[in-house]
């Protein structure tokens, strides 16, 4: 099937695209919904659901020239290419191709097929552990070692959200390039000994070998399998902690840069300065990612002004979240050096070419959190209910939440219907034509764009947008309801972890994390015959 606007490319001729990467940029870009994406990818495709992809291109790929080949299960799966290569052609991008036979004629080539989420990261986790023989201790060990009293911390690598739903015991949330920075006042005595954990063993594995490049004096493990090893060991977690780490010392901060420093120069990171940055920002032919490594309260208080954020730790465990560009340089940057010379020691591991830019107080000008560039909202009204006139109009519209599943499932707004923006509006149907629409989306921004997808599209009912989304709802003291209630697609927009199943028996949820650890696991062999990865060990 021919797809408009955008150039064939046979599965081998991507695959020695992909071998290039780094004498010429690319992106590969699944253009279908992000659990489908999951369930069969490229290893290096980065999952842009055409239902956001407006929303999350410019800030992945944000360079209008670099060559996009977009992929999905077939050719054109039902047209879902065809779609996004008139968009990203409308957006301004220049170089499209698309995979001929889809994900199908990638492997029916002879090339390899990944599942899962954030596979690169994964992946190279896995091969870190193998290459540096990474030290780790079962949970029942460490749940004897608690038991005890011994000298030992639990550091919990995950950002505050995902440590406060669960955590290990006694366990305190460090966030990833965190680790290197807060360990000297978090276990100042040389004998503790520091167990890194995350939810299953990436950030595990990664923390802890942070800790061992740093060369701190502590002995320093990983959690086997962390919070998922702990679960199926039959032990039980802490739920709605909030325990982090505290106030930065002048000693723990000057013992931090010393061991950033050796790690910078074991990794050979090179710190640049304003004018480079500056002149590589300015280039048109080269991607520069610029990504600001500090927590995200740090961020939101004053960042440079073209910086993004992307915690350290986060950015190692899903790179393909942040960087959508093959081939790209990334600057790292923080206040200190310290958290943006691990996060680079890391990408130059994985392969990037990786650099620091130590920002000062006063160029971090810019407060708040990070908004997409989406010029497509240009013109379109930002919606026209109020929270509580919706509420006092159910009854007159179908209310079509178009945010993720899990999030729909966490809370909606009451008698609202789960539905995706891209199978509009041929998933309205069901829907009785004597009521209107109302569209609502977590901030409003899908919905707006989608509303205009139905104008644009000739629908006939009239269509509403809340203003402000599901967000403005809350604020407004209005409930929201947990769980699906009739939905109009099936919920495969997003990929689910074993700790997201819904009322999953305990015999399930325990097999859902068995097979995920497996999963991991395998990634170093699948990797390997896969044939791509550029992962680099320092002796």
């Amino acid at each position: 099937m021919t797809v408009t606007m955008a150039r064939p490319l046979r599965a081998a001729e991507l695959k020695a695209l992909i071998g290039g990467r780094n004498e010429r940029q690319l992106a590969v870009v699944d253009v279908r919904p992000g659990g489908t994406f999951g369930t069969a990818h490229l290893l290096w495709a980065i999952s842009v659901p055409l239902s956001v992809l407006e929303l999350r291109i410019r800030d992945l790929v944000p360079g209008l020239a670099t060559p996009v080949v977009l992929c999905a299960a077939d050719a054109d799966d039902d047209g879902l290419v065809s779609r996004a290569a008139g968009k990203l052609a409308a957006m301004g991008y220049t170089d499209l191709g698309y995979l001929q036979g889809g994900v199908a004629g990638w492997g029916g080539a002879g090339f390899e097929i990944f599942s899962g989420v954030n596979v690169p990261s994964k992946a190279f986790g896995e091969f870190i552990e193998h290459a540096y023989d990474t030290p780790r201790i079962p949970a029942p060990e460490l749940k004897r070692m608690i038991d005890a009293g011994d000298n030992m911390i639990v550091l919990d690598s995950r950002p505050m959200p995902e440590f406060k739903a669960m955590n290990i015991p006694t366990g305190i949330d460090s966030p990833g390039a965190e680790l290197a920075l807060r360990v000297h006042d978090l276990a100042p005595d040389p004998n503790t000994i520091v167990v890194v954990n995350c939810a299953g063993r990436t950030r595990s594995i990664i923390g802890c070998q942070s800790l061992r490049n740093a060369g701190i004096p502590n002995k320093v493990v990983a959690l086997e399998n962390g919070t998922m090893g702990w679960l199926l060991a039959g032990f039980e977690l802490e739920r709605g902690q909030q325990r982090r780490y505290g106030e930065l010392s002048n000693d723990g901060l000057m013992r931090a840069k010393a061991a950033a420093e050796r790690v910078g120069k074991r990794f050979g990171v090179q710190v640049i300065d304003a004018k480079a940055l500056s002149a590589w920002r300015a280039e048109t032919g080269r991607t520069t990612y610029l990504f600001d490594v500090r927590a995200p309260e740090e961020y939101v208080a004053g960042h440079l002004p073209d910086a993004k954020p992307a915690p350290g730790g986060q950015l190692v465990q899903a790179t393909d979240t942040y960087a959508g560009t093959l081939g790209a340089r990334i600057v790292c940057t923080d206040d200190n050096g310290v958290r943006a010379t691990m996060t680079a020691s890391w990408l130059i591991q994985m392969g990037w070419e990786a650099y620091v830019y130590v920002a000062g107080a006063a160029e971090m000008t810019a407060p708040g959190a990070h908004a997409p560039e989406i010029p497509e909202l240009a013109g379109i009204p930002e919606g026209d209910l109020e929270p509580k006139e919706l509420a006092a109009r159910m009854i007159q519209l179908h209310v079509i939440d178009l945010g993720d599943s899990i999030r729909h499932r966490a809370g909606h707004i009451p008698g609202s219907r789960f539905a995706m923006r891209a199978n509009l509006p041929t998933n309205l149907k069901p829907l009785s034509s004597e009521r209107g629409i109302a569209l609502v989306s977590p901030d409003g921004i899908l919905a707006r764009r989608a509303a205009k997808d139905l104008r644009d599209a000739g629908f006939k009912a009239p269509v509403h947008v809340l203003k402000g989304g599901t967000q403005a709802w809350q604020a407004a003291g209005l409930p929201l309801k947990q769980g699906f209630e009739n939905n109009l697609d099936q919920p495969v927009d997003v990929w689910y972890r074993p700790y997201d199943l819904e009322d999953a028996i305990e015999g399930d949820r325990e097999a859902a994390m068995q097979g995920y650890l497996s999963w991991e696991i395998d990634l170093v062999q699948q990797i390997e015959r896969d044939g791509t990865t550029n992962f680099k060990v320092f002796q």
